[in-house]
């Protein structure tokens, strides 16, 4: 570490800032829907996630790899360009954030990064290959994947429950749903480290690569881990609260049965998708399985105008960070006194974010059941989507059948004469 130079350790700072708000701005991913469904109590559950986003850094350098000499060409790449990726990344999760909106941190990396390295190198810095094959196929297909699975395997679940008749197995039932529900987060939790905190150690590793400490194509050393992985689950630990009301409660009304069809529907494929080395946004995965699970309960509603701005958010994503990258590298290219601009422009936008966002606060207290804020916005009711899914969902459970028909039977208006007393003469 002897060789790192001044401009290196700023870059690997913003990079772990970036870790940081990776950590706090995805993990509604993980515990949005134990929250809502009252499995976990908030601050437990961020602090469950934070430690399993720590334990999961460690289990995996393939995701690394991909960023760090797959996406951009590393011969000839100034280390600016890393740090001006790293700003479009981080104003990007953070104006994101504000909103409330589950966008990718994944994504913005990728568009920091990309702009960045075509303002400085032009186009033929970047592989196009692995951007298609490794970064927009898996944006696509992880949606739909995990939402699909999340459908069917909601489906199933209310089609076996259906069958209970008892009331103490169907509470037996319920707390077996919910323990599932905590250890499905825990595993979302758990491929959330194994893949994320491999984006800070490969940008980290990159700016290494471009700084002569490293070798290209290695792998990144361990002191890099350690620091990737701390910083996410700081992050984690301090709670994206207006993120995790939109996954929470902001999408659907999730039950426990569905919140765990969905939770281990997204673990099942970011934890597959880490493992073939795809850079894999576990935002997208997540919200395509709430979605698919919100679908597959009869008379569930997604709202699809929240729905509909997160995909805006989606697609936007990729090209709003690779403009910053774009015109941070524009910036550094001009000498030290543009990359001193460039710093003070990250610090001033970061504390305007911040600022604003102290004038609505979102807390614990709004994400837990029956919060101050519960669920943002009104209920819409049912689309063409989700109306035709619904007419093919299995019945509701005895239980349910016999409460709505308990609550059919009106109350008596008014007092009741009795029968038993004989009328007097």
């Amino acid at each position: 570490m002897e060789h790192i130079t001044l401009l290196l350790a700023i870059v690997i700072v913003t990079a772990l800032v970036f870790d940081f708000t990776n950590g706090f701005h995805d993990t509604a991913n993980a515990m949005a829907t134990t929250i809502s469904t009252g499995a976990l109590k908030p601050k437990t559950a961020v602090a469950m996630s934070a430690v399993l986003n720590l334990v999961g850094a460690f289990l995996s350098v393939e995701v690394a790899k991909t960023i760090s000499g797959g996406i951009i060409n590393e011969n000839g790449l100034r280390t600016e360009v890393i740090f001006a990726a790293l700003v479009g990344a981080i104003l990007w999760n953070l104006l994101t954030w504000l909103v409330g909106l589950p966008s990718s941190s994944s994504h913005a990396l990728f568009g920091g990064l990309i702009g960045a390295a075509v303002m400085s190198a032009g186009w033929s810095s970047v592989d196009g290959g692995t951007v298609v094959t490794k970064v927009l196929l898996p944006a696509v297909a992880a949606p739909v994947v995990a939402g699909l699975a999340a459908l069917l395997a909601t489906k199933l679940t209310y089609r076996i429950g259906g069958k209970i008749r008892d009331g103490a197995q169907e509470k037996a039932t319920a707390k077996g749903y919910r323990a599932g529900q905590i250890a499905s987060a825990g595993l979302v939790s758990l491929a959330h480290g194994t893949n994320d905190a491999q984006k800070t150690m490969g940008i980290i590793t990159l700016a290494l690569v471009t700084g002569g400490v490293l070798s290209p194509g290695s792998n990144p050393p361990v002191w890099v881990i350690v620091s990737a992985g701390l910083a996410i689950a700081l992050g984690t630990y301090l709670g994206g609260w207006r993120i995790i009301r939109t996954m929470g409660s902001g999408l659907t009304e999730l039950r426990p049965p569905q919140g765990f069809a969905a939770q281990t529907s997204a673990a099942t494929v970011i934890l597959a998708s880490s493992h073939l080395g795809f850079s894999l946004s576990t935002t997208q995965s997540c919200s395509g399985a709430v979605m698919g699970a919100g679908l597959g309960r009869r008379g569930g509603v997604v709202r699809w105008s929240t729905a509909t701005r997160m995909f805006v958010a989606w697609g936007l994503t990729l090209p709003a960070a690779g403009l910053v990258g774009a015109g941070a590298e524009f910036l550094t290219k001009q000498g030290t006194w543009g990359v001193v601009l460039v710093a003070v422009l990250l610090v001033a936008g970061s504390g305007a974010i911040w600022v604003l966002s102290r004038r609505k606060p979102v807390g614990q207290d709004d994400v837990a059941p029956g919060g101050q804020n519960g669920t943002p916005g009104d209920a819409e009711p049912a689309g063409v989507v989700t109306t035709a899914i619904a007419a093919v969902s299995p019945p509701p459970t005895a239980a349910q059948a016999q409460q709505d028909l308990k609550t059919t039977i009106p109350a008596p208006a008014g007092p009741v004469a009795d029968p038993a007393r004989p009328a007097t003469v």
